[in-house]
């Protein structure tokens, strides 16, 4: 009864089993499949996902399996619109690391089992009801027995088709984009190849075609190949996909070598709500959308990070349960944005209409020569400007944004296996005594605050839950209150 239970084994499932471990929750992550994933599936992993892995323990395996890309060049009607550049990012980690999804799962598995944990796998959840103190789950393993489990969570990280979901009966509200895509992991060659540390984007005429540096000299190429008619059709060929290049990208450039050739169409889909009850959904299960900006992976595991402390503090008896419902709303807003983003992206590189298309890559010219808009642009990417101004759990002018990694004034607030809030205040003295009064919920010792006229609570994953002036002690002391269990 005491493990909480992760159904699916992905990278979202792996994150959290990663974080509940390291704050001494224990965990049972299962999974279906036989394996973990053997293609690359997601790429990037962006400098606020990074950030998050500091607090995990797990970042400098990353850096060192990845390869760095510093920006990203749009090219369109035969020249060059412009682009981001990553090192504009304000962040320790100013470029996206392009690492393939089969790595991120054999990394993060290798950090889970640092805390004694390895993956259940040819599991399956059969179904789950209430509980008196949780839930009750059904689980069938690979020889077919059957086993009856109680959880004080269940967490579904299990996808698109999450059993979570469907047996909580949520909706999975949205469409498919109506284009059939192309994607193929191979190596290119040729004078007109792209450098290998820049995402390169072609929106041609005849549809976008996009070029991701992958680790060892490898690319992955992903085109629009015609509208979607329902009917299924083979894999793509290395001829296809060379035709493709050449005629989208450049004559001189020749592909060989290929991993993984596949089609398949972007579906744009999201619950209203990200659990009830005990019952949670986490990444894909909650939602997905197209491709574009690669920060379904990102948005999946910032939701695993999201939900861990706020288990792992109810689960202490440090918080009130009530701590939870702020899960749904914080990254319920964060998936909504992401989604119309990603969205919007997609329906810009697909225009069909020659007109239309000439007036998008003038705009886009024109635009990304604002270096205001590009820094917006490789913000947004790297998922830096998130924040939870509207939470329930932000409270006071700025409350919600992400503290800046320089002014964490010593390990990132949450690092470690203590997922308490950090104090930030001038007054040692009271912050001292303060936290003496909330020993579950905020680390014993206060640190500098960088604005000297404010008095800030950080929470365990880097984001601002109280603002208040600097001798505002009670508004401290009420909001501690209000999220503990005295």
């Amino acid at each position: 009864m005491n493990e909480v239970l992760i159904v699916g084994a992905g990278p979202v499932g792996l994150t959290l089993a990663c974080e509940l471990a390291r704050y001494r929750i224990s965990v049972r992550l299962i999974d279906r499949a036989p394996q973990a994933t053997q293609t690359s599936k997601a790429l990037v992993v962006w400098s606020r996902t990074l950030e998050l892995m500091d607090r995990m323990g797990c970042t400098e395996a990353f850096l060192a399996a990845g390869l760095r890309a510093r920006g990203a060049t749009l090219r369109g009607g035969g020249q060059v619109l412009g682009g981001p550049d990553f090192t504009d990012i304000a962040s320790p980690y100013a470029f996206g690391l392009m690492i393939p999804q089969s790595d991120t799962e054999r990394l993060l598995a290798e950090h889970l089992r640092t805390f004694g944990i390895a993956v259940e796998r040819e599991v399956e959840l059969l179904a789950f009801s209430p509980a008196p103190n949780g839930v009750e789950a059904r689980l069938s393993h690979a020889d077919g027995r059957q086993e009856t489990v109680e959880t004080p969570y269940l967490i579904g990280c299990d996808g698109a088709h999450s059993a979570v979901r469907h047996g909580l009966g949520l909706p999975f509200r949205g469409s498919a984009q109506g284009d059939d895509w192309l994607l193929a992991d191979i190596r290119l060659d040729g004078v007109e190849a792209p450098p290998g540390d820049r995402i390169a984007v072609y929106l041609h005429r005849d549809g976008p075609f996009v070029i991701f540096p992958i680790p060892n000299g490898r690319a992955r190429v992903v085109a629009t190949v015609g509208r979607a008619d329902g009917r299924p059709k083979p894999d793509p060929t290395l001829a296809e996909v060379q035709a493709l290049v050449e005629s989208r990208a450049g004559p001189s450039i020749r592909v060989s070598d290929p991993v993984w050739l596949s089609r398949f169409r972007i579906n744009e889909r999201k619950v209203s709500e990200y659990g009830r009850g005990r019952v949670f959904l986490v990444g894909d299960a909650a939602h997905i959308h197209s491709p574009a900006g690669g920060q379904g992976m990102n948005t999946g595991m910032q939701d695993a990070v999201n939900l861990a402390w706020k288990l792992a503090l109810v689960l202490r008896g440090a918080a009130a349960p009530t701590l939870l419902d702020s899960y749904s709303p914080e990254r319920n807003a964060v998936g909504e944005r992401v989604l119309r983003n990603a969205g919007r992206l997609t329906a810009m590189a697909t225009l069909a209409n020659p007109v239309a298309q000439a007036v998008r890559n003038a705009a886009l010219r024109f635009l990304l020569g604002l270096p205001a808009v590009r820094r917006l642009m490789a913000a947004t990417m790297s998922e830096i400007e998130i924040g939870y101004p509207a939470s329930p759990l932000s409270v006071g002018p700025g409350a919600g944004r992400r503290w800046l990694p320089e002014d964490a004034a010593g390990s990132p607030p949450g690092a470690g296996a203590d997922p308490r809030f950090v104090l930030y205040a001038a007054d040692a003295e009271r912050g001292t005594a303060l936290a003496a009064r909330f020993p579950g919920l905020i680390q014993p010792t206060p640190r500098d605050n960088p604005e000297p006229g404010r008095l800030h609570l950080v929470r365990p994953d880097g984001y601002v839950g109280l603002a208040a002036g600097a001798a505002d002690w009670t508004a401290a002391e009420h909001y501690l209150k209000e999220i503990g269990t005295a």
